[in-house]
């Protein structure tokens, strides 16, 4: 089972939105010098509804080729297309992606049923660990624990990114599911209680710009450390809050820019952050310890 940082990669882009190869393999070495336990190639941060697959597919592979095995690399596979999931979690397997990460439907809206009949198609049809991703924030479709506790059963299913917040859901969704299956939550604001209450681990934003206390932060809130993991996150308060003041992930991807790893490219219909926003993000990353470039 895969525990701790597991970071949300932005992926690095040109000003003409070109996607950067080179910036790529700067912030995988980084990640990994930085004690980043596990990365997630083109997931949502990873801006994953701009590419197309073969870009898509191009960038899982590269990240894999890049990582080399010293981590684990988990592929964004999602759709809210069965047919073109499955697609994307084949190519992720040729790959040779550790896992894969599949966000629920989205704008389609299924049924619970429909959310359980399209997970268990895709692990019949693709032998390699699967996460399941639900964040009714951005689908507008909640994935209830009981539905999770359903597909937990079905081989190759291993575990889930719960990303609504709600904390209630480490137990319930345990209760359900057994001591094996990994619960990672999405929300980087909770991510500390969420450990502390049993989750596995955080798939992290904040994890893109502070990752060697964000990995410190969690494996302490894994472990039982209370008081160390809140000295830990009382450093991070301020990046959990700015990477969000506009939409994911035109925060970080500035970020990061700033830190002198990537330059200035995110893909329409985002656009770059507005500069009344840099101030206080600027402020959070000194917080944290983060050395702009």
């Amino acid at each position: 089972m895969i525990q701790g940082s597991i970071v949300a990669l932005v992926t690095p882009m040109t000003e003409d939105g070109t996607v950067d190869e080179n910036s790529l393999k700067t912030l995988i070495e980084f990640h990994i010098e930085q004690g980043t336990d596990a990365l997630v190639a083109v997931g949502t941060t990873g801006e994953s509804a701009t590419l197309d697959e073969e870009e898509h597919c191009h960038i899982i592979q590269l990240t894999v080729d890049c990582v080399k095995g010293r981590i684990p690399v988990i592929a964004g596979t999602g759709a809210n297309c069965t047919r073109e999931a499955i697609a994307l979690t084949q190519r992720a397997k040729q790959a040779g992606a550790d896992a894969c990460l599949l966000v629920t439907p989205y704008y389609n809206k299924p049924t619970q049923e429909g959310l359980y009949l399209h997970y268990k198609a895709i692990a019949e049809a693709v032998d390699i660990p699967q996460i399941l991703y639900n964040v009714p924030g951005r689908t507008a479709c909640d994935m209830l624990p009981e539905t999770v506790g359903r597909l937990s059963k079905v081989d190759n299913i291993v575990g889930v990114k719960e990303a609504t917040g709600k904390l209630e859901r480490v137990q319930q969704i345990r209760d359900l599911t057994g001591p094996d299956f990994a619960i990672y939550t999405g929300d980087d604001a909770s991510s500390r209680e969420f450990c502390l209450l049993g989750g596995n681990g955080s798939i992290t934003v904040t994890g893109n710009v502070a990752p060697r206390l964000v990995h410190e932060m969690l494996m302490a809130a894994i472990n039982g450390d209370a008081e160390l993991a809140a000295a830990i996150d009382s450093k991070l308060a301020g990046l959990h809050e700015t990477l969000f003041i506009q939409s994911n992930p035109i925060p970080v991807k500035w970020a990061v820019s700033k830190m002198g790893l990537m330059g200035k490219g995110i893909r329409l219909p985002l656009t770059w952050l507005t500069a009344d926003c840099e101030p206080p993000l600027i402020d959070a990353m000194q917080a944290a310890g983060i050395e702009i470039a």
